[in-house]
């Protein structure tokens, strides 16, 4: 079994509702399983500034995939919630968005799938949720809270635990 480190984002509808559904959907208890849930973190739209606010989150699950098999469930999951990857704009509104941040310690460059992500260093949105459930793992030769110290966190609000 390997452990998994995976980003949820989306503002399209309601996005805290698609993205627990994500979860209920992508974690089947079998082949892939939830180790621990961030809360749920809204965040200025970034890339593209001209949208709705995103709702971000992280999760570490226990799978058996393979991180190729595991980037196909994501995105068949992304699928099941409305996504369209094809006619999405680049960094524009979604109604999901799960990406695969770390698969244990394997580096992978494929065309299809980079491994550990290759923007997740910079990027607050996803580091403010991960230090949550992983401060102390080290990605990319970084330990998750001192990427998360070096970030701009403006503008980003950990939600309560409520709908």
């Amino acid at each position: 079994m390997a452990e998994a480190l995976i980003a949820l984002g989306g503002n399209v509808g309601d996005a805290r509702a698609t993205l627990r559904k994500a979860i209920d959907l992508f974690c089947d208890g079998y082949d892939i399983r939830l180790l621990a849930r961030s809360h749920d973190y809204r965040t200025p739209p970034w890339g593209d500034e001209n949208q709705a606010s995103f709702i971000n989150l992280c999760i570490a699950v226990e799978t058996k995939l393979t991180p190729l098999q595991l980037l196909a469930r994501a995105q068949e999951v992304e699928r099941a919630l409305g996504r369209q990857r094809t006619k999405d704009r680049r960094w524009g509104p979604r109604t999901a968005d799960l990406d695969i941040l770390a698969y244990d310690d394997v580096v992978l460059d494929e065309p299809e799938l980079t491994l550990p992500h290759p923007r997740l260093l910079e990027r607050a949105f996803v580091l403010a949720p991960l230090a949550e459930i992983a401060a102390d793992r080290i990605i990319g030769g970084v330990r998750v809270r001192d990427a998360l110290a070096r970030v701009d966190t403006t503008g980003i609000e950990r939600l309560d635990a409520g709908c």
